[in-house]
């Protein structure tokens, strides 16, 4: 891929990780009331998250780790932030179910690239 495309997606990946921080370490009472179920909205901002990342070029098993691993970060660190809670391990398996899922889908896309890459070299 184009190095000015991996280098779009790594800083759209940078404003991800921080909306996800943004949302994650605002007090409870500054976040809108009428967002989605609120595990849908951790499943799709670490798998957006590592999509992302992934995109960048990062390889998937380093992506993956460093997606779950922040995921895990911002929620202990919401323990600090007035009235949340932080440390619900369901919120952290929803991080990391989307981060796997984003990651799962990038190495399918990439098998998949490359085999019809060298199916087209052969003809």
């Amino acid at each position: 891929m184009a190095r000015r495309y991996r280098r779009g997606f790594a800083l759209l990946a940078l404003l991800a990780a921080l909306f996800i921080a943004w949302g994650s370490l605002t007090p409870s009472d500054e976040l809108p009331s009428n967002l989605p179920w609120d595990k849908l909205n951790h499943f799709i901002g670490y798998g957006g998250l590592a999509g992302l990342l992934g995109l960048a070029s990062w390889r998937l098993a380093s992506t993956l780790a460093l997606s779950i691993g922040y995921g895990i970060l911002m929620e202990y660190a919401q323990i600090l932030v007035p009235g949340r809670f932080g440390g619900d391990w369901a919120d952290i398996l929803a991080n990391s179910l989307g981060a796997l899922v984003a990651v799962s889908a990038l190495a399918m896309l990439r098998y998949w690239l490359h085999r019809h890459r060298n199916i087209a070299d052969l003809s």
